[in-house]
């Protein structure tokens, strides 16, 4: 017997067909006579629907067919008699493979986010966190194949990493160490040098600077894979091992970078649309029936699925920084945060811009205070060719710029944030040895599932967050 996807089922007409599926029950109902058993393999959000005549399956059998259980059915596909599916199987014969305790906590009824988090291991199999892997999977394929079409490169960035890529601190260390009694120097600091690679090391927080290497050899690369950061924080919008999808670009001004990062985010959503239809058809009502809990000021204006739409079918609007601080100051609105020229746009801020010009905002040219020390100055030595691509109800999506590819402009810049130059001996010399113009940004995976999926909590995208205090299965 040769066991077929549901998801090839439920689009087959190969009637009168004997098919098997395997799978675990949702749910079971009937009579005396007959029992509806709803199975689901994970290959599609639906289910397909096992038909039992009652006098040809033992009861006993039956009887431990409980939501959860993981069973093998064998049967004749039918076209379905009853609404929701086009297709059944009138079953010949079941086999329970694993039976299913009954405290299983995933019973026919509501769950809240927060009561799913806490059982991680088994969350995947509801609706929702079933759409969301799915939905995962394939706008991590789009972006593979985005870039490949391109004629980007993959490439494979360190996870442990001996320099900070933004300045900014809050890194995982990395260490063998016996941190009872560690090895220490006659000043009483440990003696970094008897650790396991000779100096401190950390996770990553970024792939960015390997990706600059990679593109002065190869011209088009783009890293993808998990980075760290240890920031105690337990917002909606932060984790501390999240994947960052990161390309590098030789030759490419702060113009073609916005290019790509606007045509890559078009194509990736584009192919949610195509691919992800049914998981997102149940998301999209997910989110309504959410918004209907909300007061009336807290409603989306748009569903899960105009938002994307809306995305594929309208250009970004660019703007400076500057541009960005007037319409704010210019706003009818009471921010919490005041806008001032050289201070961070804060979500708020972001959020109102996106509202205001009713499209996602590329906002450029950012004050170098408040940007990363790689970043090339403007000619007016207060900006940066800094951009960030901002989405509704995400703020902030993409990140990047043109790097500066002048030695002794960017050796002052390390200088003046007083950045250890030691560790980034190696990059600076990039800049003495065939130095060339590029480009480069960041995508926070994350905050891409949560645009695409419509979920609010970054916690709920991935399948085991690590949040403060937090790193469970």
């Amino acid at each position: 017997m040769e066991y077929r996807k549901i998801s090839d089922l439920l689009k087959s007409t190969e009637f009168g067909k004997e098919v098997g599926v395997r799978g675990w029950v949702r749910t079971k109902r009937g009579n005396k006579n007959v029992a509806f058993i709803a199975v689901n393999d994970g290959s599609v959000i639906h289910t397909i629907q096992a038909v039992v005549d009652l006098s040809k399956i033992p009861e006993e059998t039956l009887k431990h067919v409980t939501t959860g259980a993981c069973v093998y059915i064998t049967g004749i596909l039918a076209q379905s008699q009853g609404q929701g599916q086009s297709v059944e199987i009138q079953t010949t014969a079941l086999e329970i493979v694993g039976l299913c305790d009954e405290t299983f906590p995933l019973q026919k009824k509501a769950h809240t986010l927060e009561f799913l988090r806490e059982i991680a291991h088994l969350r995947p199999r509801t609706n929702t966190f079933g759409a969301i892997l799915r939905i995962r999977h394939h706008m991590a394929f789009a972006i593979h194949k985005f870039f490949n079409d391109k004629g980007f490169f993959y490439l494979h960035a360190p996870i442990i990493t001996g320099s900070d890529a933004e300045g900014a601190g809050e890194m995982f260390r990395v260490t063998t160490l016996d941190m009872n009694n560690p090895p220490r120097n006659t000043d009483g600091s440990v003696d970094d040098k008897q650790d396991f690679f000779g100096k401190e090391t950390n996770l990553t927080v970024s792939g960015q600077l390997q990706a600059e290497l990679a593109a002065a050899a190869l011209g088009l690369v783009y890293t993808f894979g998990p980075t760290f950061r240890a920031e105690n924080s337990n917002t909606p919008r932060h984790l501390a091992e999240f994947w960052m999808m990161e390309p590098e670009m030789a030759f490419y001004d702060i113009t073609a970078n916005m290019d790509l990062a606007e045509s890559m985010l078009k194509y990736v959503v584009q192919y949610a649309l195509e691919k992800c239809k049914d998981d997102l058809e149940f998301l999209n009502i997910r989110a309504i029936e959410e918004d209907k809990t909300k007061k009336q000021n807290e409603r989306s204006k748009t569903t899960l699925l105009e938002r994307l739409q809306a995305v594929v079918d309208h250009s970004f609007k660019r703007i400076t920084y500057t541009e960005g601080i007037a319409v704010l100051k210019s706003a009818d609105k009471k921010f919490e945060f005041k806008p001032e020229w050289g201070s961070d746009l804060q979500k708020e801020h972001e959020n109102y811009l996106v509202d205001h010009f009713g499209v996602p905002v590329i906002v450029t040219d950012y004050p170098k205070d408040i940007k990363a020390f790689y970043m090339k100055l403007n000619e007016d030595g207060k900006t940066v060719r800094a951009m960030d691509i901002l989405f509704p109800y995400i703020g902030e999506m993409i990140g990047g710029s043109q790097r500066e590819e002048n030695y002794d402009k960017l050796y002052a810049r390390i200088k003046e944030m007083h950045i250890h130059e030691e560790s980034l001996g190696w990059y600076l010399e990039t800049r003495k040895f065939g130095t060339f113009p590029h480009s480069g940004f960041g995508l926070g995976f994350e905050r891409l599932i949560l645009f695409i999926t419509g979920m609010s909590n970054v916690r709920d995208v991935i399948p085991f967050p690590r949040t403060p205090k937090n790193a469970e299965f």
